[in-house]
């Protein structure tokens, strides 16, 4: 049976197995997710997803099996987890300081089948970084991170980039390799609104690549953009685009970015735990089992309660109120939806894996931790 589109995709026979809470990820949502990701580009290799949504060697190597040879993560135990899985180019989308250069240097040499490379937005990073190269016998491949509106990292394009991409470019031990714009800012509803808002920062980098070229630097790769604007430069044939909660979309994004359809692909997995009243229950789905950085009311969706309202939540325990006669029972099964799965995902050591609505297994979440083995 065909459980894509029907209004019951999400239940799992032989529910009373599963512990909760839980986390879950659909296989066969997964794969058509992948599969729409494919159709929307012109090029397998413009695409360079960001893994820190799903966090499992299992997608990766899906990923990979798919064609996708390129990957973005923003840790290093990411990073160490697309090398155990033999990615060929992965871009820690991060600027190393501190014991993170040593642990970015060993990583190259500890999985040589992956090409690693890191960014750098200041040249006080970038001699580090360099020192450390040729400390170790390396060559550390870097982008350039521009501030395009984000204002967390990142040089901005005009404030003395061509200068440090010049830098870089001279530097012993770097190799540069391009650039890196991360619009995360731009999540307007309006596709339109979005469109506009992504024209403005593609225009600040393209000017600043056509400085370097003028200056006889080759032509930079440009990495750009997450999700929300995935599909305004899926259509330019010179970008490399970094989308990652396609793989398996939440409440919030569906909710915001109705032109994109992917599935929704993992849920989180409750039961009611105590008739709090006579129009309220308690589940077991406290902060530590769904993300909380959203208000209340904006952290979880449920599919088989889409009336439910939360009224408090703590460590263990979220209260829902549901009004009269809502027949909830004790020990009854709750499917949500995370408003915000990518820090949802970090909350588990391991995510239940369901396929037709039957338990196949279970992968683990292995770099929600800092470390793996580097």
């Amino acid at each position: 049976m065909n459980n894509m589109d029907q209004a019951g995709w999400y239940l799992i026979d032989e529910v009373d197995q599963l512990d909760s809470p839980a986390l879950v990820f659909y296989q066969e949502r997964m794969t058509a997710n992948i599969e729409k990701l494919k159709q929307r580009i012109s090029n397998l290799n413009r695409l360079r997803p960001h893994v820190k949504t799903h966090k499992t060697i299992e997608i990766s190597l899906q990923l990979i099996e798919a064609g996708i040879t390129k990957f973005k993560c923003a840790t290093i135990a990411e990073a160490e987890m697309l090398g155990i899985s033999q990615a060929p180019d992965v871009l820690l989308a991060y600027q190393p300081a501190g014991p993170k250069i040593e642990r970015f240097i060993q990583l190259i040499k500890t999985y040589p089948a992956t090409s690693f490379s890191c960014l750098v937005d200041n040249g006080v990073s970038l001699k580090a970084i360099a020192y450390a190269a040729l400390a170790a016998g390396v060559t550390v491949s870097i982008f350039l991170d521009l501030n395009v509106g984000m204002n967390r990292t990142g040089i901005h394009p005009e404030n003395k980039a061509l200068e440090l991409y010049q830098s870089a470019a001279a530097e012993k031990g770097i190799e540069i390799s391009g650039l890196h714009a991360y619009d995360g800012h731009i999540h307007d509803a309006d596709y339109a609104l979005r469109e506009k808002k992504a024209e403005e920062v593609l225009a600040s980098i393209q000017k600043l690549a056509k400085q370097l070229v003028l200056k006889g630097l080759p032509e930079p790769v440009i990495i750009a953009g997450g999700t929300p604007t995935f599909p305004v430069y899926a259509k330019l044939e010179h970008l490399e685009c970094s989308p990652g909660t396609f793989i398996l979309w939440d409440k919030g994004y569906q909710d915001a970015f109705q032109e994109q359809d992917y599935l929704t692909a993992a849920v989180v997995l409750t039961r009611v735990i105590s008739l709090t009243e006579a129009t309220k229950i308690t589940v077991d789905l406290g902060h530590k089992s769904v993300a909380a950085e959203n208000v209340l009311k904006k952290r979880v969706h449920f599919l088989n309660a889409p009336g439910a309202e939360a009224v408090s939540q703590s460590e263990e325990h979220l209260v829902l109120e549901l009004g009269p006669d809502h027949g909830f029972q004790i020990g009854d099964v709750l499917y949500g939806l995370p408003i915000h799965i990518c820090p949802t995902v970090a909350l588990y050591s391991h995510a239940t894996i369901v396929n037709n609505h039957q338990i196949t297994g279970e992968w683990k979440i292995i770099s929600r931790d800092r470390k793996i083995n580097i």
